[in-house]
C-alpha cells in the first residue's frame, strides 16, 4: 500500500513539474554556487558527482530538492575536492550528451562516480527533507 501512494504521489510531482502553468525561476531563486557540466568527457571518474537535472520551468518541490542536495553536499563535502554538485539545465544543447548518458526527461537527482549511478529522484521527490541522508549513503558508498 506504501509503495502505492508513493509512486502515485511521485507521478503527481513529476506532473507539476512539468506544468506549463508553473512560474519560471530565474537564477536568483537558487544559490549561485553550483557548476554545471558541459560535458561527460569534463568528468573526473575518480570524482563523485551530484547532478541535480531541470528544466526551465521548475514546481516548488523541484527547487526545494536541488536546494536540499545541494545544500547537503556543500555541508558534508565542501572541503572534499573528490565530491561535486552539478546543476545541469537538460533543454541547453551543451548538456545533450550528459542528459543521454543517464536517460533524463524531467528533473533528476543522479549520484555518479565513473560508470557508476544511482537515481534518487523518485525517494528524493518524496520526501525532499530526507535529501541530506539518501546523498550521505550513496557518496560514501563511491569514495
Amino acid at each position: 500500500m506504501k509503495q502505492v501512494l508513493l509512486m502515485l504521489l511521485t507521478a503527481f510531482v513529476l506532473t507539476a513539474c512539468g506544468s506549463g502553468n508553473e512560474k519560471k525561476t530565474d537564477s536568483t531563486e537558487t544559490s549561485s554556487v553550483s557548476s554545471v557540466v558541459t560535458s561527460v568527457v569534463d568528468a573526473d571518474p575518480s570524482t563523485v558527482y551530484v547532478y541535480y537535472f531541470h528544466g526551465k520551468q521548475r514546481c516548488k518541490t523541484c527547487i526545494a530538492v536541488q536546494s536540499f542536495a545541494q545544500e547537503a553536499v556543500e555541508q558534508m563535502y565542501g572541503d572534499n575536492q573528490n565530491v561535486k554538485f552539478m546543476e545541469v539545465l537538460i533543454d541547453e544543447t551543451a548538456n545533450k550528451e550528459l542528459v543521454e548518458k543517464y536517460g533524463i526527461s524531467w528533473s533528476s537527482l543522479i549520484v555518479a562516480k565513473g560508470d557508476s549511478h544511482i537515481d534518487i529522484t523518485q525517494n528524493a521527490f518524496a520526501n525532499p527533507a530526507g535529501v541530506k541522508e539518501m546523498l550521505k549513503s550513496e557518496v560514501d558508498s563511491r569514495l
